[in-house]
């Protein structure tokens, strides 16, 4: 057999590949959702951060190089300046969001009710237990697989409408604990439908945004500062929001 005969036979080969390993990413994930959200409360803390490292481990097995991956340092610069450009505008935006009186409702979030509550959760929770095993699952091992399996295309239109459904179980009590969202969209169960919807429709447009600073950037530096801003920031304007209102 001629090496290009061996080159034409061995392509389609490594293309099902591709397409198997996105298919084993992609049942993990859900299987890790299910079990966070409708087990017990050790699994809600612990499943993401260890199947994000589990997912790494089998794609870096499975021959993924830490630039397809968003980890390799030759990017950390270039990553920190867009991960820098990324959190002052998130924090002007909150600023101006929690002080005008047409937006503070929505940051009424009843687990945010406290600062201490509140920076727990943004320096803790949110980056150990969500952003950094999502960003790792999701901007990481799943784009680097969706990148083989279907191109760039692939990695956005896929890998953000799965982020999107990511969120789902997650929003199932969204608008019962925050009354800005109970006020706009309004309670009972047609108002938790339309919560989730307007949950799975904004995080699916935070992944085409964290998908391009992730490209953009080369680092899962850019896209893990992003969504750290977006929640952690969120959490403690929460808490002044509340304490401001009720006081």
């Amino acid at each position: 057999m001629s090496q290009q005969d061996h080159g034409a036979t061995t392509r389609p080969r490594h293309k099902m590949h591709a397409y198997i390993d996105v298919a084993v990413v992609v049942i993990v994930l859900a299987g890790t959702n299910l079990i966070a959200h409708f087990t017990t409360a050790w699994a809600s803390i612990v499943t993401v951060p260890v199947a994000a490292v589990v997912l790494l481990a089998l794609v870096r097995k499975r021959g993924l190089g830490w630039s397809e991956l968003g980890l390799s340092p030759q990017h950390w610069r270039r990553g920190s300046h867009y991960a820098l450009g990324a959190v002052a505008l998130v924090l002007a935006v909150v600023a101006i969001g929690a002080a005008l009186p047409v937006t503070r409702p929505f940051f009424l979030a009843d687990r945010y009710a406290t600062i201490s509550g509140a920076l727990i959760a943004s320096m803790i929770v949110i980056p150990l237990q969500t952003v950094v095993p999502e960003e790792l699952a999701f901007r990481g091992v799943l784009h680097g697989t969706l990148d083989r399996a279907y191109g760039v295309r692939g990695v956005f239109a896929a890998g953000s409408l799965l982020f999107g459904l990511w969120h789902i179980a997650s929003s199932f009590g969204l608008t019962a604990s925050n009354r800005g969202l109970t006020g706009f969209i309004g309670g009972g169960v047609a108002g938790q439908i339309a919560g989730i919807l307007l949950a799975v429709l904004a995080t699916a447009a935070a992944g085409v945004v964290f998908t391009w600073l992730r490209r953009r950037s080369g680092s899962l530096l850019a896209p893990i500062a992003l969504h750290w801003s977006v929640n952690g920031a969120g959490a403690l304007a929460a808490a002044i929001v509340w304490h401001t209102t009720l006081s």
